[in-house]
């Protein structure tokens, strides 16, 4: 695994020949993010690496994760009649996730400003962010938690999967139509949550117990939300942009198949790891929900990752990702009945590994593509000297 190559040479060629396409078309973003972003950027030095400012992004966010899963590790912390989380942590976890977006949106700028922009730092902002998913989701759930006024556990992991499947979409679509249409729903979700978190410091998470309007409570007006986005604007906008593109004869997979490969691996992970869920013998979500979402998270990431790598370099998307091997034997074991602590041994254990195998998949795919340029780079410059020489010999042949 550690000489195995994760980026082909037909993939390398294609990184060559990328250019950058989006779309973005949220008033939100457009109007008042961008013009907030475009006076942010300048108090950067030009000197600040754009990737640098897109991993600090990311660490803050697995920061606000961390903080949360200390002070409410079972997601009970917003129950009635338990410890609450203090209301500094919601301070902090409101402003650092703002600031967190707005790294996020910066980093491009950044790039551009001091003439650094690189397919590389695209897949890096975009990659991580795949990652980001889980950790913005599952810290969010800690508002509302669970219990008599919180959400179940089994409802937050299909919300977490709405959430996946929304993010995943705008890279599919680009796969197909070779345009990136960046999500609305990102932008406004972003910005509500992190004022969400300052209020609850401020009213306290009693504050979310009493009714939104008439029965309707606000963790109903929060699930609400959350599927009502993704169904009624990210799912109808990302099916509107690849019909226009089918009309207008500019798809770049002509079967079905080839359009929907890229979606072959989340759906079958999520079908096994709801299998796991229905099947455990020890009910694995409601013991580990935390390690289980995160669990689906990653290998969620690994397979978008390899998703963006074949949309950037216009190469075919694998048809399934090799992290379900595992997962499928897991469930196997796990459906033939197995105790408890072994089923959270096996739990742990995938989670590691699953892990550790994004990491260096991260890793080597950074690896690959700088030695790739640097080559390239390398090479160029000796086409460029030998160029110079022969100038220099027909001119003294000259004399």
């Amino acid at each position: 695994m550690a000489g195995y190559e994760y980026v082909s040479l037909e993939q390398l060629a294609g990184f060559d020949k990328y250019k950058y396409s989006a779309v973005d078309t949220n008033p939100l973003s457009l109007y008042v993010m961008h013009p907030f972003w475009n006076t942010i950027v300048k108090v950067f030095p030009t000197w600040l690496a754009p990737n640098l400012i897109t991993f600090s992004g990311f660490l803050l966010v697995v920061f606000n994760f961390l903080l949360m899963a200390y002070f409410d590790p079972d997601f009970y912390a917003s129950a009635p009649g338990h410890k609450h989380v203090p209301d500094w942590v919601w301070i902090v976890v409101g402003i650092l996730n703002f600031v967190a977006y707005t790294l996020d949106g910066v980093d491009g700028k950044q790039a551009r400003r001091t003439n650094s922009s690189t397919p590389l730092g695209e897949l890096f902002d975009h990659g991580l962010d795949s990652w980001s998913c889980v950790y913005f989701v599952v810290t969010v759930y800690s508002i509302f938690g669970r219990g008599s006024t919180g959400v179940s556990v089994f409802v937050l992991y299909l919300l977490l999967w709405v959430v996946l499947f929304s993010f995943i979409l705008s890279h599919w679509e680009k796969y197909n139509t070779g345009i990136l249409f960046l999500p609305w729903g990102y932008d406004i979700s972003q910005v509500t949550i992190s004022f969400v978190y300052i209020v609850t410091a401020v009213v306290g998470v009693e504050a979310w117990y009493e009714p939104f309007l008439f029965n309707f409570l606000y963790r109903d007006l929060f699930t609400s939300m959350i599927i009502g986005c993704a169904l009624c604007v990210t799912l109808p906008m990302s099916l509107l942009n690849f019909f226009r593109s089918y009309k207008n004869n500019t798809l770049k997979h002509n079967s079905v198949y080839e359009a929907v490969v890229p979606l072959f691996s989340p759906c079958l992970l999520f079908i096994l790891s709801t299998a796991w869920i229905l099947w455990s013998p020890s009910d694995i979500l409601e013991l580990h929900p935390r390690v289980f979402y995160f669990m689906v998270g990653t290998a969620f990431a690994n397979s978008t990752c390899q998703l963006i790598v074949c949309q950037m370099s216009s190469t075919r998307c694998p048809t399934l990702n090799w992290l379900l091997v595992p997962l499928f034997l897991v469930v196997l074991v796990v459906n033939l009945g197995v105790a408890s602590y072994v089923e959270s041994i096996l739990l742990y254990t995938l989670t590691t590994a699953f892990t550790l195998a994004h990491i260096h998949y991260g890793v080597q795919v950074v690896s690959n593509l700088q030695q790739n340029w640097l080559n390239l780079g390398l090479i160029n410059g000796t086409n460029k000297c030998l160029q110079v020489e022969r100038r220099q010999w027909k001119i003294l042949k000259r004399k």
